[in-house]
């Protein structure tokens, strides 16, 4: 039997109707009848029928036949559930959860229920696990003609009575398949069925982790303090890079650990932590559970039906983890809390990290945010008392923050042709001769962003997205970042035809890898991007091969900001500190301030001290101005100063709609009617319609409105009125982005 988490008040004896909710792009739940030999309640996974097809699906709520008069479906319109799944139902604070996620997003509820029933494999019993081992018979059973070699192995390999998986049989005796057919034909071996394997060994909170600094201590006590409450609450644990703030929440894991409940941890991109997890198994004797897009189906089944049975304490994933059916939540830690990425930007359009604050709140669960560059938005709500804020001013066990200088490029260019000039070539030349390791850091992958005629101008362009295609010469192709359209350099232009006229303009991370290899040829180089490591065992060994001191000059994009920890890496280049402050974002400053403090944090975290050089042609930029000083108090109370003057996030709100069709002017059409219709209330202002910077994105014509209300004002209202005001065609879609964080 598996275990039932739905109180006792939803179970029922019985039930004519139920109403489920199925995972696809639904409005809502639908009725069924429940057969009379069968009793359903919430929560419970069923199989039911729609159209020609049968989708397993999740009874939601109360049923109709409860609701006011008149609003039930005839009876005689309803159709029959055809079965109810025995596994665990899904808990009630997840149900909720699932509901406040498409009130909040304007998404579709069961396109919500999707996510959290992304394995539907899961649903359905395990594959019997087969073993081979002697029968009653063994040798006997063969004549001694038929007693050959490779089935004597097989024979004294299960003599001493285990029983082994055909694969491993085969191996260990060193024979084919074939052979153990054979023997089971003749009955010398038979086959047994295993029962399912249990969950991995899970964390034990009882490892001793490593001794806390006064600091340290006192912010982990008062994380501790929030776990034994057993309730709802927000902190913020903030502290400069190396201050050692996963060793801190680590001792509020163990405490709700110890406590019997479940721990969610919440990282940007998982599949790259690798360190992280390390140091998560050196504490925990085990590493966690694993949730991201580069597991296999077959790990996503395994790992989801032990969580959904209770077996598995400690989770450690991607923003879509937020969506496993954790029914004893105790803790929730969202590391790295101002990263984009916890951002989704397709299908359902949530922010991981606000979302995370709800499922919480829904479980009554504590929750901690971990920064070293707290978003804005994080900042507020802990000065205004919201969240609590926890503090820890300096580096662990006495290292000093890394020195920051800036490189002026008006002063000291590059050679022509050149990215690196003179002081980073002469740092780079003394670093290595001291032994120690370099970063080089540029947030652009691929050799070169743009790639023009030398004859006629004419830029090799994506046919599918308004974007240039970037030269990716190891991989001999010209590639969209944002389609995934490539193609091969063409051998003349098409515009004009010239021959061998395409040159590359501009660099990104493999044409300064040339330029280094080309300066210190002698040095041991690497790249780190994300379109050359492929999937975790990528990253895991590149990051070893760094900690293992056999790569000099590590160079790459904001992957390598992702906390990691080299003791002997020394010196931080940042080819180009503009690169993210252009375009007008409402955010670029804060995430051009984050990312190269991230970045600049790699540099001196152990004995050795640290430098930190930005190339920058605009020193004067505040962004640069509060990295050289080292005052991120200051940055972000000017921030903060000019949001607020012009009501931005976090003190007004935003919306976006982004309209797309085929057909450029079907975009146009529906982009006005919508803009007629716009919401007229105190304070509202709808800006646009206008093309989206990124007007073609994947064949697709694209307009964007924006909707800007006061703080206090609820923008979902507005939005489902708005958008039921416009009938919209079938070639034409509306995409709703609440607290929109990118504009293209």
């Amino acid at each position: 039997m598996t275990p039932d988490t739905t109180s006792p008040c939803e179970r029922v004896i019985t039930r004519v109707r139920a109403r489920v909710l199925l995972p696809l792009p639904l409005a809502g739940a639908y009725d069924y009848l429940v057969p009379a030999d069968r009793a359903v309640a919430p929560g419970d996974f069923v199989i039911a029928p729609l159209g020609r097809n049968s989708f397993a699906g999740v009874v939601w709520d109360a049923p109709a036949d409860d609701a006011p008069a008149g609003a039930a479906v005839p009876e005689a319109k309803l159709r029959a559930l055809e079965d109810r799944l025995d596994v665990p139902p899904m808990p009630a604070p997840m149900r909720r959860f699932v509901d406040w996620v498409a009130s909040y997003t304007l998404s579709p509820p069961g396109a919500v229920l999707r996510m959290a029933m992304s394995v539907s494999a899961a649903l359905s019993p395990p594959a019997p696990l087969v073993a081979y081992r002697l029968a009653e018979l063994g040798a006997a059973a063969l004549g001694a003609r038929q007693l050959t070699p490779g089935r004597r192995r097989v024979l004294a390999t299960l003599g001493h009575g285990q029983a082994l998986a055909p694969r491993d049989l085969a191996a260990e005796a060193g024979v084919s398949p074939a052979v153990l057919r054979g023997l089971l034909e003749l009955g010398a071996i038979e086959a047994v069925e295993l029962p399912e394997a249990g969950p991995d060994a899970q964390p034990d909170w009882r490892h001793p982790g490593p001794v806390l600094s006064a600091d340290q201590r006192r912010a982990a006590d008062a994380l501790i303090a929030e776990v034994e409450r057993a309730r709802f609450a927000v902190t913020l644990l903030e502290g400069v890079t190396g201050s050692g703030k996963t060793e801190v929440y680590f001792e509020a894991l163990a405490a709700a650990l110890a406590a019997g409940r479940q721990v969610l941890v919440l990282l940007p991109e998982i599949a790259l932590s690798v360190q992280w997890l390390d140091r998560f198994a050196r504490r925990f004797g085990v590493r966690p559970a694993l949730w991201h897009s580069d597991l296999t189906s077959t790990q996503r089944r395994a790992t989801r039906r032990p969580i959904a049975r209770g077996a598995v304490s400690g989770v450690g994933g991607a923003r879509s983890a937020l969506f496993l059916p954790l029914a004893r939540l105790g803790l929730i830690v969202v590391d790295e809390e101002h990263d984009g990425s916890y951002k989704q930007e397709d299908g359902v359009i949530y922010h991981a990290r606000d979302m995370a604050v709800v499922r919480a709140r829904l479980a009554g669960a504590p929750i901690v945010l971990v920064s070293a560059t707290p978003s804005l938005e994080s900042q507020v709500n802990a000065a205004q008392g919201r969240y609590g804020r926890l503090h820890l001013p300096d580096r662990h066990a006495g290292a000093l923050m890394p020195q920051i200088a800036i490189v002026d490029l008006r002063r000291q260019p590059p050679p022509r042709g050149r990215w690196l000039t003179p002081p980073l070539v002469d740092a780079i030349e003394a670093t290595l001769a001291r032994g120690e390791q370099i970063m080089l850091f540029l947030n652009r992958r691929g050799y070169a962003p743009l790639t023009l005629c030398r004859a006629c101008g004419h830029r090799l362009h994506c046919p599918n997205c308004s974007t240039w295609l970037v030269e990716h010469r190891l991989m001999g192709r010209l590639i969209c970042h944002h389609c995934g359209h490539a193609e091969r350099l063409p051998a003349e232009c098409p515009h004009c035809a010239t021959p061998g006229a395409f040159v590359p303009c501009g660099p990104g991370v493999e044409r300064l890898s040339d330029e280094v290899g080309t300066l210190f040829p002698a040095a041991r180089r690497a790249i780190m991007a994300s379109d050359m490591m492929i999937g975790p065992l990528a990253a895991e060994a590149l990051v070893g091969s760094m900690a293992a001191r056999e790569i000099d000059i590590l160079i790459g994009t904001q992957m390598m900001a992702k906390g990691h920890h080299f003791p002997h890496l020394t010196l931080v280049g940042v080819v180009d500190a503009d690169l993210g402050l252009a375009g007008g974002d409402l955010r670029a400053g804060e995430r051009t301030y984050q990312l190269l403090h991230q970045v600049a944090g790699r540099a001196g975290r152990a004995e050795h001290p640290g430098r930190v050089l930005l190339q920058t042609a605009s020193p004067e930029q505040p962004v640069i101005q509060a990295l050289l000083a080292g005052d991120e108090r200051r940055f972000f109370e000017t921030e903060a100063a000019e949001r607020r003057a012009h009501s931005m996030p976090p003190f007004g709100r935003l919306a976006a709609l982004i309209v797309s069709a085929r057909d450029g002017e079907l975009a146009d059409r529906i982009a006005r009617l919508l803009a007629r219709a716009a919401p007229h209330a105190k304070g509202v202002a709808v800006l646009g319609p206008a093309p989206a910077p990124l007007s073609l994105l994947r064949g697709r014509h694209r307009r964007r409105l924006l909707l800007k209300a006061p703080r206090e004002v609820a923008v979902q209202p507005l939005l489902r009125d708005w958008l039921a005001r416009v009938k919209l065609p079938g070639a034409a879609r509306v995409q709703v982005d609440v607290d929109p964080y990118s504009f293209l």
